[in-house]
């Protein structure tokens, strides 16, 4: 489409959107800033990457709402789209560009398909699906190849189901969810109660919510509970690899990253971003809009707004602190030792 054309279309949702009207290059597709050529569509996020517009190829930019960096496009001849959140815009423009493989709607011959489930208009069931009784699948449902749903599961409308990834039975999963590749949807919690035997094995009897417009990324696992039910909160966002045990309460809009694990009966409150592997005590609770760094070790529960870091996870400015003591410390016990000598005192620091 042409420049104007795309400012236009992404003019529509964003008020606050300006851009250079001067040029009007034909835009053909999206790429990273270092990588695009001509008629590629690229981005800038802050001041400290305003060196790469001196060398992209990029016939137009969406930058933040940065003069500085306005200039710079225009004497490069570059077109450019300036938004207070630049990077949304990025990624609404990338979705002009490109659109998800998504089935055509039908039923595959090889799909089972328990005679008492229910399926939705204008659904596309792939290859080697299942469904099993007593399912209920909504409208405009994708479910890709090797699918299977157990009984009474159900999901939602416009739902996406990718290749590989099973619903356990009694699961509830919302509209416009994504269940990627591998993904197993309400397994049994790990439950097992010591005796002088062994291990008795605790039914889980319980079920997984998964509200609308959840992400689960490929390979993670979300237990149900013994009792009760594990609940992932509306518009949540979980990337692969994670583990959610038994009986979690996810409150709306949390993102784990990869590899991350939550132990049993964890609770997290609205907004609460947890980095890249890290892993939550069983029944702590983490407060509203708390963030921690990848790799914490959240062992208690966690006020709202805090942000920590490290393993047992500590709040982000005592860390800062600590980190800059810490390599003072070969110093500070050879000044201590020293200290002692003159006191007369016996070696305490070995």
């Amino acid at each position: 489409m042409r420049f104007g054309q795309l400012v236009q279309k992404l003019g529509a949702d964003h008020h606050s959107l300006i851009a250079q009207t001067d040029l009007d290059p034909e835009v053909i597709g999206v790429a990273a800033i270092d990588a695009a050529s001509t008629g590629m569509l690229s981005y800038i996020e802050g001041a400290k990457f305003a060196a790469q517009i001196d060398t992209t190829a990029a016939s137009v930019l969406i930058l933040p709402q940065d003069v500085t960096l306005q200039s710079k496009a225009t004497e490069r001849g570059i077109a450019w789209i300036a938004a207070r959140d630049s990077r949304l815009v990025f990624a609404q423009a990338i979705a002009l560009f490109y659109q998800p493989f998504k089935l055509p709607p039908g039923i595959h011959s090889s799909a089972v398909i328990a005679p008492d489930a229910e399926v939705g208009d204008n659904v596309a069931i792939a290859a080697h699906v299942v469904i099993q009784s007593g399912a209920k699948i909504g409208a405009n449902v994708c479910i890709h190849p090797n699918v299977v749903i157990y009984p009474q599961a159900t999901v939602g409308d416009r739902t996406v189901l990718h290749a590989n990834c099973v619903i356990h039975e009694r699961t509830q999963i919302g509209a416009d969810c994504v269940v990627h590749a591998g993904a197993v949807i309400g397994s049994e919690g790990f439950g097992f109660v010591p005796t002088a035997e062994g291990w008795y094995k605790m039914e889980q009897s319980g079920r997984t919510v998964l509200e609308d417009g959840v992400e689960v990324g490929c390979n993670t696992t979300i237990d149900r509970p013994s009792v009760g039910e594990t609940r992932i909160g509306r518009n949540t966002k979980i990337d692969n690899l994670v583990q959610i045990g038994h009986g979690c309460q996810l409150d709306e809009a949390c993102v784990m990253a990869a590899q991350g694990g939550l132990a049993g009966g964890v609770k997290l409150g609205k907004r609460v971003m947890l980095g890249g592997q890290v892993g939550v005590a069983n029944q702590a609770k983490i407060g509203e809009g708390v963030q921690a760094a990848a790799q914490a070790g959240i062992h208690n529960d966690v006020k709202p707004g805090e942000i920590v870091i490290g393993a047992p996870a500590i709040p982000y400015r005592v860390f800062l602190k600590a980190s800059a003591v810490f390599p003072k410390l070969p110093e500070m016990q050879k000044a201590l030792r020293e200290l002692q000598k003159r006191l007369g005192m016996n070696n305490q620091t070995d």
